[in-house]
This record gives C-alpha cells, structure tokens and sequence, in this order.
C-alpha cells in the first residue's frame, strides 16, 4: 500500500525559509503528478503546488516566487522550499499523490500533514 510521509514542518519567524520533505513508500510515484496542499484552519484544502512525473510545476498565485516544488526520484521524495514565509502561510501542509484511472476518478493518497507556523 502506498504511504506519504512529510516531514520539516515547524515554526518559523516572518521572512524565513523551511524545506518540506514527503517520502513515498514505492518508487512508482515517479511516474504521477504530486502535489503539496494546504489547510488552514477554518479553511478549504487549497492545492498550493504540484510538479508532474516529467516534472512540470505549477503554483497557487499566492505562493510563486516564493515557494519552489521539486522531486528526487532516487530518493522517493517530493519537496517543498519555502522562502519569505508569512503568517498567511500558516496552515497544515499534506502531501498528494495522483493516479489516474482509465475510467472514473483519479485515485488520490495523501500524507499525514506536516504543521507550519509563520510568526510575525
């Protein structure tokens, strides 16, 4: 069974940086789209950047040029950098994988969450 696992959430002051770290069991994640989402209290899951099994990214307007998504196949691993936090980016951080389906929906796996909070 496919388990995520993130890692490197923590408490951060304004303007500062943290690098999410999300582990997947198998290696055959590589071949999908993963993601990085977050939640807010209060709030809706909020997709906040995703990079393709050919590495392709895209990001939430709030966060471009600030965070960057990437992904170390050898290592099963996505990451997330994150540079000139804020306190609006405070929120519980999930990794997700994709995989699709010939029929129906998607099938999605998510990580445990990791806890990011952004002092001011």
């Amino acid at each position: 069974q496919v388990q995520l696992v993130e890692s490197g959430g923590g408490l951060v002051q304004a303007g500062g940086s943290l690098r999410l770290s999300c582990a997947a069991s198998e290696n055959i994640f590589r071949l999908y789209t993963m993601g990085w989402y977050r939640q807010a209290p209060g709030k809706q899951r909020e997709l906040v950047a995703g990079i393709t099994g050919g590495g392709r990214t895209n990001y939430a307007d709030s966060v471009k040029g600030r965070f960057t998504i990437s992904r170390d196949n050898a290592k099963d691993t996505i990451y997330l950098q994150m540079s000139s936090l804020n306190p609006e980016d405070t929120a519980v951080y999930y990794c997700n994988l994709e995989i699709p389906t010939p029929l129906g929906t998607p099938r999605y796996y998510w990580g445990q969450g990791t806890q990011v909070t952004v002092s001011s």
